[in-house]
């Protein structure tokens, strides 16, 4: 993502999150932290015939990852644009070395948990009136990845 996608972003962001979409402010501070020796956060779009149709965002710090932000234009849900915004993410906390990453999903987006389940996210808490101005609770989910300690070993001749 770059600062000329902002404008598609935000019509998409409003689209699917009228009531609790970010501000112009929040995407540019959080590019503001996408480039540079210094970056943590890792920012991307998903375009179609030269239409923005997803994005989505990770925040790293001192090894732990967040997904900031991921959706899809509903005309994309089921085709596996999800999925594949999620695997750059996840991508992106690998090159910042993160052991664990963790997301908020609110509890009433059914779809999108069994998107994280199956990335091997779990449930591990709650944020109460995360989402707002409808005061909608947040499910907090976490995946864990597998150091080089625990990973098998592998033996071969």
């Amino acid at each position: 993502m770059r600062w000329w996608d902002i404008a598609p972003v935000l019509e998409l962001e409003r689209e699917l999150f009228p009531e609790d979409a970010w501000s112009p402010g929040m995407f540019w501070s959080e590019l503001a932290h996408a480039r540079g020796p210094y970056a943590t956060r890792r920012y991307l779009v998903a375009e179609q015939a030269g239409r923005l149709v997803g994005y989505g965002g990770l925040a790293a710090v001192d090894g732990t990852g967040d997904i900031q932000t991921i959706a899809t234009a509903r005309d994309q849900w089921g085709t596996g644009l999800g999925a594949r915004l999620l695997t750059e993410l996840l991508g992106a906390a690998t090159d910042f070395e993160c052991h664990e990453v963790l997301l908020e999903v609110r509890v009433d987006n059914l779809r999108a948990q069994r998107l994280y389940e199956r990335f091997g996210f779990e449930p591990i808490g709650f944020r109460r009136g995360y989402y707002q101005p409808g005061n909608v609770d947040a499910l907090v989910m976490r995946r864990t990845t597998q150091t080089s300690s625990e990973a098998p070993s592998v033996q071969g001749t």
